[in-house]
């Protein structure tokens, strides 16, 4: 019996231990995902971004933080304009593009400034995109280019976490998707 409560009390210890040090989120901090900021305006996934804009990459061996030189787009996760910067899509002024994190999905989430959007400038899909968030994700035919490319771009993925694709069997999700979707490739940009 007294080597069963030594056992015990050693076990309570090693298990409080260990649960008294996790950390909720599964790591003491973020990644260091290497990054560079332009120097000058670039081409980058077929969009011209200005100087000083954050290009992040994926993660990799001995590389982290601010990078000297572009890495290959192929490894690009993010492209954040520089604060108070925006640029057009599909006639929209947009702060970030991150790929989307599920590597298996082949497209990007566009994030929108509406303040920054003019009662001139708006259209349908503006109003579309606005009412649900301003979030919205894009599944695209060639992950090489993040531009509004409409026959680049396959779909409307989601607006927010209040419509998804995902959700097939929720007719009013496909339906707001749809109708922002047609409303994206009546965007006439000239």
């Amino acid at each position: 019996m007294k080597l069963f409560r030594k056992f015990s009390s050693l076990l309570t210890l090693i298990l409080t231990g260990c649960i008294g040090n996790m950390n909720p989120t599964g790591g003491n901090s973020a990644p260091n995902y290497p990054y560079f900021i332009t120097t000058e305006p670039v081409v980058v996934k077929k969009i011209t971004v200005p100087k000083g804009t954050k290009l992040v990459y994926e993660e990799r061996m001995f590389l982290e933080g601010k990078q000297d030189k572009m890495m290959s787009e192929q490894r690009l996760i993010e492209i954040e304009f520089p604060a108070g910067q925006t640029i057009n899509w599909g006639g929209v002024p947009i702060t970030s593009i991150n790929k989307f994190f599920n590597s298996e999905m082949r497209g990007y989430t566009v994030y929108a400034k509406f303040d920054e959007l003019s009662e001139d400038k708006k259209t349908k899909f503006s109003e579309l995109w606005q009412n649900c968030s301003n979030d919205l994700g894009i599944t695209i035919k060639n992950t090489d280019d993040w531009s509004f490319n409409k026959q680049n771009i396959a779909d409307v993925n989601d607006c927010s976490v209040l419509y998804q694709r995902y959700f097939k069997d929720d007719e009013k999700q496909q339906t707001y998707l749809n109708e922002l979707y047609a409303a994206l490739l009546k965007v006439d940009l000239k």
